[in-house]
């Protein structure tokens, strides 16, 4: 399968990311997966209609985030904003919406893309 293109629009989230990533397990999980430190949060980007192919990830494989005891699992894709090295977190877990992709990136992405809600931007994910 060639690489996944998304559309979306930037969108603020709960901190929900946040608090997953800044857990040591986790952490611990994307440094050895990914090859890169995290940064502390998520960017949440509301995809397009067009783009609306989110579902095709639950089938592509990935590397999985194992949980402990009490949390959900996550499935990590390693993916690209222009040039940008980031990833695909896509939480396993009810009732997730369908229309949300987190991304993570050992840069803080809105900063470094001079991001804020509403700004529409182009993913690319490695499947």
């Amino acid at each position: 399968m060639p690489n996944l293109v998304f559309v979306g629009t930037v969108s603020s989230g709960e901190g929900n990311g946040k608090k997953f990533v800044e857990m040591p397990w986790v952490k611990q999980q994307i440094e050895e997966k990914l090859g890169f430190s995290p940064y502390l949060g998520t960017l949440n980007l509301r995809l397009t209609r067009k783009s609306a192919k989110r579902s095709l990830l639950e089938t592509a494989g990935g590397e999985v985030i194992q949980p402990q005891a009490g949390y959900y699992p996550g499935v990590l894709f390693k993916a690209t904003i222009d040039t940008l090295e980031c990833a695909i977190v896509i939480p396993i877990m009810p009732n997730y919406p369908n229309d949300i992709l987190e991304i993570i990136a050992p840069v803080y992405l809105r900063k470094h893309l001079k991001l804020a809600d509403g700004n529409v931007i182009t993913v690319s994910v490695n499947v």
